[in-house]
């Protein structure tokens, strides 16, 4: 692996985590991701413009994938931004962010699109799950579920479920996208033109969201009148992260190491909620954000 590719994938997770911290710290509702989202459309929508030829070969099944997974994207950041607003970010972001890792692969086992993985992937399977039940508790003393069971967890369970969702759509979505249109599309434009489109259909959704609650309508007025510079800078760190992990997967031998140096966005999060946003530091928490980077690792190499 090449130090090119470490630097963009550690740049990377910083900007992951750093965008997830602005939206926790400054106006987390749905609201705030719509402009966001929004903000960061505008920002790659050059991109489609620039493919725009291309535009006629997508085949319609894509465009219902893309739909679908707009959908779940803009379901997920409703649930985040409950999350945290109900809870800590050195909480809730590793939950959401290390579940589905795990749910994915199960995921596509269970429906036979993939091979049974190696041990290492069980071990760290179980690594990830304890890691995450022992994020809430007080003491390890408390040990159980029954601390897992709040509102701020439950939220994070379920986003995870639909970052898990839209992953699994989006695979299926480029496959088709390559293989269906006899090398018209490659790996690098298929992506950049799906990550456009998926930018479009999430804003929508969101819009949509947004506009069936008086609650999030009313956000959006506080979010553009009070919040817009962090909600731009929030969308402009949603995509540029994207951008980086993109550019990695050109120096790296096996596409493994992306998804195994991405990780490291869960303990910067998590430092960032303990150190800048001054959350609680008790020991299982610490040693659950340990415990679920060494999990994620196992996976990675399973």
């Amino acid at each position: 692996m090449s130090s090119t590719a470490i630097i963009l994938l550690l740049l990377s997770a910083f900007t992951h985590a750093g965008w997830n911290f602005i939206s926790k710290r400054e106006y987390p509702v749905l609201s705030f991701y719509l402009v966001a989202n929004v903000f960061g459309t505008l920002c790659v929508l050059p991109i489609l413009y620039y493919f725009r030829s291309h535009i006629g070969m997508i085949p319609s099944t894509v465009w219902v994938y893309v739909t679908i997974s707009g959908f779940c994207l803009a379901v997920y950041m409703a649930l985040l931004a409950g999350a945290y607003r109900y809870g800590d970010l050195s909480i809730a972001y590793p939950i959401a962010r290390s579940l589905p890792v795990v749910i994915v692969t199960a995921g596509a086992m269970i429906i036979g699109k993939d091979t049974l993985p190696r041990w290492p992937y069980f071990i760290g399977m179980i690594f990830v799950v304890g890691g995450c039940i022992l994020l809430p508790l007080l003491s390890i003393k408390d040990f159980g579920f029954k601390k897992f069971i709040n509102v701020s967890c439950m939220l994070a369970v379920l986003s995870a479920i639909f970052i898990s969702g839209y992953t699994i759509v989006d695979h299926e979505a480029l496959r088709f996208l390559r293989e269906r249109t006899d090398g018209f599309f490659n790996p690098v434009n298929a992506t950049l033109i799906y990550m456009v489109l998926e930018a479009i259909t999430s804003s929508i959704w969101k819009g949509v969201l947004v506009f069936i609650s008086p609650k999030e309508r009313e956000n959006c007025k506080v979010v553009i009148r009070d919040f817009k510079g962090a909600a731009a800078l929030t969308g402009i760190g949603i995509y540029v992260t994207y951008g980086l992990v993109l550019a990695s997967m050109n120096y790296v031998s096996n596409i493994g190491y992306v998804a195994v140096f991405r990780q490291l966005s869960i303990p910067l999060g998590a430092m960032f909620g303990i150190i800048l946003l001054k959350e609680s530091r008790y020991p299982p928490k610490i040693l659950g954000i340990i415990i679920i980077f060494i999990g994620l690792v196992f996976v990675g190499l399973g």
